[in-house]
């Protein structure tokens, strides 16, 4: 018995010290790696603020242009669309942009993917990435969290790696945080860089799930709002 009580105090330890890990200050530089323009906003837009606040580096990074995500545009129409919503975004919140070439609805694991998403890690140098949960129904988040994956090990190690949470239940699936940031303070500057992506504000997905979602975390962390995430650990 004592020995199994000893094992959930080491694990609660643990637990906490990931919780404090991603802003205790260390981190230097963070990307936060979206498959499409409003995914890193709606995923980690309160841990982005609390990490430049501590005087990280951070740069979101979309996969796609949303080239799929509005009814009645084309595909060039929409990525010009939804690319300036991404770049209006990111200056209300003080961060750069850079976006991947792959294509919304049409992306793709290969050799070339799995080359580009190296050549953004070695050229960026992150000591920090947040990216999706891998089981995921949307393609394109499975697809952008696995070449993170890749790159993550084939640059041997060189970041930590976070995955967190997009409109849990309907898209993010079987999603247990291991990891939470209290964005308390920056939920309100969190909702207005999500809001400058006006083409994505027609069906109440604040409410239905991302509002839930912080309110979720908040409570299993003790807090108003919160992000939850899983970090990923070095395998053999």
């Amino acid at each position: 018995m004592k020995k199994f009580f000893a094992c959930v105090v080491l694990g609660m330890m643990a637990m906490v010290s990931y919780a404090q890990a991603i802003t205790d200050g260390h981190y230097k530089k963070c990307l936060v790696i979206g498959a499409h323009p409003d995914d890193p906003e709606s995923m980690s837009g309160g841990t982005m603020l609390a990490l430049k606040d501590l005087g990280c580096e951070v740069v979101s990074v979309y996969f796609t242009r949303g080239e799929g995500g509005i009814v009645g545009k084309s595909a060039t129409e929409t990525a010009q669309i939804r690319s300036q919503e991404a770049l209006d975004a990111c200056r209300e919140m003080g961060v750069r942009a850079v976006f991947l070439s792959q294509v919304d609805g049409a992306s793709y694991v290969n050799a070339e993917a799995y080359a580009e998403m190296l050549e953004l890690i070695k050229t960026e140098k992150p000591d920090l990435v947040l990216t999706h949960w891998p089981i995921d129904s949307h393609r394109d988040h499975r697809n952008c969290s696995i070449l993170v994956y890749d790159a993550w090990r084939r640059s041997g190690y060189s970041f930590d790696l976070y995955y967190g949470e997009v409109m849990t239940g309907l898209q993010t699936q079987n999603f247990h945080p291991d990891t939470w940031v209290d964005i308390s303070k920056y939920r309100d500057q969190k909702l207005k860089a999500y809001l400058m992506h006006v083409s994505q504000n027609t069906d109440g997905n604040i409410e239905a799930y991302h509002d839930p979602m912080e309110q979720m975390r908040g409570l299993e962390y003790r807090c108003k709002y919160a992000e939850g995430y899983v970090k990923q650990q070095k395998g053999r």
